[in-house]
């Protein structure tokens, strides 16, 4: 939901690094298919080793940006790596001044014209909302949530893999919602493009559940149901429906039938119907 006292409309939230065509293509799809780019924000997070990526930005993206007006922000980090991804994107979105926050990659671009006011139509609502992309996951792989999902939790995501930490706690609560804007993601093992070191170095923590930092981890499990119990808060005080989650937490409604429903093509291999707990991969 939007209070309509930001500077912009939406942040697209960017950290990048070692990129220079890839980084140029996602910038300019983002400007040039918005229907109101002096309202777009975008928020870029370079780390302070990245020379080949800070020259880059500044020799070619910067002046196209500086020319026609639009707004961005660059910020510096000390590099975090792809393990703290999530703290690039959380400080991002603190820094910025907009109604609607949106992840974004620097390895992908947009194909929909107007897609910023298909995502404006949305802004009396509280949902997650998802792109078309990555062969439809039933995820919301560039996840767009309003500020006051931030200005309420402090933050976006605790986890490396705010994706999927933000597309469970979707469905829990039942705010989950597919939008026709169409986003091609060009990573190297879905495309076969941009086989370069950002892509070879990632590390996720996903896959071994024993381990303290992986995703599936019982604390980390624990963790966002307990934050779904803050956004229902958020919720009920706004008029929102938290029935749903009610109908979840007494075990009656199967928390996951919709992302179910979603994943036309069969990319969660295994469901957990127990409330409290997660979906693995």
């Amino acid at each position: 939901m939007t209070d309509n006292s930001h500077e912009f409309s939406i942040a697209v939230l960017l950290p990048t690094r070692g990129r220079s065509d890839a980084l140029e293509r996602s910038v300019k799809s983002l400007f040039e298919l918005a229907d109101n780019p002096d309202r777009v924000q975008l928020m870029l997070g370079f780390d302070e080793d990245d020379d080949a990526g800070t020259v880059a930005f500044q020799e070619l993206l910067q002046p196209w940006l500086d020319q026609h007006n639009y707004n961005y922000t660059a910020m510096s980090f000390e590099p975090l790596g792809y393990t703290r991804l999530n703290e690039y994107v959380n400080t991002l979105a603190l820094a910025s001044d907009s109604d609607w926050l949106f992840f974004w990659n620097d390895d992908a671009f947009v194909e929909t014209k107007s897609w910023d006011s298909i995502i404006q139509t949305h802004d009396d609502e509280f949902k997650l909302l998802a792109v078309h992309t990555h062969n439809d996951h039933p995820y919301s792989i560039f996840p767009i949530v309003p500020r006051a999902w931030l200005t309420h939790m402090g933050y976006l995501s605790p986890h490396q893999i705010s994706d999927a930490w933000l597309s469970q706690q979707a469905y829990l609560l039942d705010i989950w919602e597919r939008i026709p804007v169409n986003v091609v993601h060009d990573r190297h093992d879905l495309t076969g493009n941009n086989d370069d070191a950002t892509f070879q170095n990632r590390v996720m923590f996903e896959g071994n559940p024993s381990s303290t930092r992986d995703f599936h981890h019982p604390t980390w499990s624990r963790y966002r149901i307990d934050e779904c119990e803050k956004l229902a808060e958020y919720m009920r005080t706004n008029g929102i429906s938290t029935d749903w989650w009610e109908a979840v937490k007494s075990n009656k409604q199967d928390p996951w039938a919709k992302l179910k429903v979603n994943d036309i093509n069969k990319q969660m291999v295994q469901f957990n119907h127990i409330p409290g707990t997660t979906i693995r991969i």
